[in-house]
C-alpha cells in the first residue's frame, strides 16, 4: 500500500480548485454518516433537513458562483442500502447549494468499465485524491496521485459514470415511494 496522508491534509483543494472537482462515491455507506445524529434520525423516519449553512454547502456556493463545477456519482446497489438511502435523502441540500450529484447502478457501473475499486476525488482532470477505507467503511487515509496514467484512468471512470448517471432526485423519489 503506498504512504498515506490524513483526509484533512488535502482539504485545501476543495477551496483551490479552478474548473472542477469530482467525486465517485463506490462504499454501500460510511461511517461518519452512521455514527451520525441525522442518520440515527433518518433511520427513525425522520427526513433530514437541508444544511445550508454548513461549510460544505458555503463552499460549494462560492465556487459555483466563481464558475466552477462540483459533481459526483454514487453508486447504489439494487435495492439501495440504509447508508445509500441516506445519502439520496441528504443529497437536495447540496445540490440547492450547487453540487450535481448523480446515481448510478453498482450493476451498471461495472458493466460499462467503471473503476470502482476505490472512492476519489478527482480535481480539475489534473489531481487524483484517492481514498483509502477499511471494513468498518471509515477513511484510514488517502494518496495524492498526480500521475497521468492514473489521472487520464480517472477521467475515463468520471466521464463514463457521468454520462450513464441520473440525478438523485429522480432515483430518490423513486426509491422513498417504496420504503
Amino acid at each position: 500500500m503506498p504512504p498515506l496522508i490524513p483526509f484533512e491534509e488535502i482539504t485545501h483543494l476543495f477551496a483551490e480548485f479552478q474548473h472542477s472537482a469530482f467525486r465517485l462515491e463506490t462504499r454501500r455507506g460510511y461511517a461518519t454518516d452512521r455514527d451520525g445524529a441525522r442518520f440515527q434520525a433518518f433511520m427513525r423516519g425522520v427526513d433530514p433537513a437541508p444544511e445550508p449553512d454548513h461549510p460544505w454547502n458555503v463552499n460549494v456556493r462560492a465556487k459555483t458562483e466563481e464558475g466552477a463545477r462540483f459533481s459526483r456519482v454514487r453508486l447504489v446497489d439494487e435495492p439501495p442500502t440504509d447508508g445509500q438511502r441516506f445519502l439520496m435523502a441528504t443529497a437536495a441540500g447540496n445540490v440547492a447549494a450547487g453540487e450535481d450529484i448523480r446515481v448510478l447502478s453498482r450493476a451498471a457501473a461495472e458493466r460499462l468499465g467503471v473503476d470502482i475499486g476505490h472512492d476519489f476525488w478527482l480535481f480539475d482532470s489534473t489531481t487524483l485524491v484517492r481514498m483509502h477505507i477499511d471494513d468498518t467503511d471509515t477513511t484510514i487515509g488517502v494518496e495524492t496521485i498526480t500521475d497521468p496514467a492514473a489521472v487520464l484512468a480517472a477521467c475515463r471512470s468520471r466521464d463514463t459514470a457521468l454520462a450513464a448517471a441520473v440525478p438523485t432526485a429522480e432515483v430518490w423519489a423513486a426509491v422513498r415511494s417504496t420504503v
